[in-house]
Parts: structure tokens; sequence; C-alpha cells
């Protein structure tokens, strides 16, 4: 446990050295902020739509520009680059377990965004809009569905990136997944804008548990152990998926001689 933690506080570390390229990213968070805030508050403007009245909107469009950074919705292809040059191999002697030191560092990596990512533009949002706050009550189920979400969003980018096992070069898969999971995961609107079948679809993938469920669950909207119970069981399918497909890939590994 010492080593995974000693790699959480190295991922909060590495992360913490590229504060251009994370104050560059706030900057374009705020922006991109302003813009879809602009756009849902005239949706809304005439009246609550799927029960999102003007301060539910505001908090949807600023908690999924933070959250949005720390479950890094667009990829991760460091294990996939060191699957195709070969460094992997050193990665499977060490004495861990590859999937758990990556998640581990992935932690250190998501602790460092909620301090730039996170907080800032929710911050701001909220200073200069309406926005509704949950009772006290749901903010330890918040902080826990925001940990499944992360969990669930380590789980998918570690199945990408282990197709390059077998594909040795991925890029189109993770391509097609940075395309689809903003519309599949609640970033571009509510999934309760969408007809009830297309809800139905998209509640029967993994996508709604990355942003859509740790919004609905700050802002209340829908059966609370429900949205919980929808992450749970995807983090726990995806983490047993990930154990799996490494012990293939290992043995992949070894045939090809590596």
């Amino acid at each position: 446990m010492r080593a995974y933690a000693q790699l959480a506080l190295a991922g909060f570390r590495r992360y913490s050295t590229y504060r251009q390229a994370m104050f560059a990213g706030l900057a374009t968070n705020v922006v991109f902020g302003l813009l879809r805030t602009a756009v849902l508050l005239a949706v809304v403007a005439a009246g609550p739509v799927a029960g999102y009245d003007v301060p539910a909107v505001v908090a949807y469009v600023w908690l999924g520009q933070g959250l949005m950074a720390f479950v890094q919705l667009w990829g991760d292809a460091r294990l996939a680059d060191r699957v195709r040059t070969g460094d992997v191999v050193i990665d499977l002697y060490r004495p861990w377990h590859l999937q758990a030191a990556l998640f581990a560092e992935d932690v250190g990596r998501a602790g460092f965004t909620v301090l730039v990512r996170f907080l800032p533009p929710v911050a701001l949002g909220a200073l200069l809009f309406p926005f509704r706050w949950p009772a006290p009550a749901v903010w330890p189920w918040f902080l826990v569905s925001v940990l499944l979400a992360l969990v669930v969003s380590f789980g998918l980018r570690f199945l990408l990136n282990a197709t390059t096992f077998w594909l040795l070069d991925n890029r189109g898969v993770i391509t097609l997944h940075e395309v689809t999971a903003g519309a599949l995961c609640g970033l571009s609107v509510p999934l309760a804008f969408f007809p009830d079948w297309a809800r139905t679809l998209l509640w029967a993938t993994p996508f709604p548990a990355l942003l859509q469920a740790p919004i609905d669950v700050f802002l209340v909207h829908g059966p609370l152990w429900t949205t919980l119970a929808h992450q749970l069981s995807w983090a726990v399918a995806l983490s047993v998926a990930g154990h799996f497909v490494l012990r293939r890939a290992v043995r992949r590994v070894v045939v090809q001689g590596g």
C-alpha cells in the first residue's frame, strides 16, 4: 500500500509541474462554460425543462466543466504508448499490479485537477449566475459519486489502452471514444432532455456514470440509490474486466516474445 500511496503522490507532483497547461485548460473550461451557460439559459428561459430550471442548468454546466478534467474525459494514451514502444515489459516486471499502479497515479492526477480545474470553474459559475446548492446531507453522497465516476473513467481508459496489445495502434479506438463520450455522458446537454427510449439506452452504458450521475446526485435529480448503484455496478464490472484483460495481455506479450 505504501508503494501505491507514493505513486498517487507522484501522479500529483507530475501534473503539478505542468502549471501553464493546467491554467490554459482552466481558461478554456471557463470560456466554454460561459458559452454553454448562455445556450442552456436560453433553452430554459420560458420555464423548466425536464426538471431543470435556471439555477439547476447553471450548476449542471459548471459542474460538468469541472468534472470533465477530473475524470479525464478525453482519454489517456500513456499505457498505449508504452505498449507500442515495448516499455510496458519493464512495468510488468515491477513488483506491483500494473492496473492498480496506474489507478494510484491517476488518483494523484485527479487530486491535482480538483484544485486547479474543478473548484475554480464551479466557484466562478456560482459567483456569476444563480446556482443551486444541495442540502448538507447530499455532499457525502456527491463525493462518493465523484469517486465512483473516477473509477469508471479509469476502467474505460484502461480497457481502451489495453486494446493496443492486440491492435498495436489503438488511436482510432481512442478517437472514437473521445468523439462519442461527450454526448453519451451528458456533457453536451443533460440526458434528461433526451426522449425516454434514448435515456434508457444511454443509462444501459457506463458513460452516464462519468458526468451525468454525479451531477444528478448534486442536484438531487432522480433516485439517489439507483444512480449510485449504476455507478458502482459499472465500476466493479470495468475493474474486473480490466484485470482479466491484463492477464490475457501479459500472455500476449509472452507469445510475441516480449
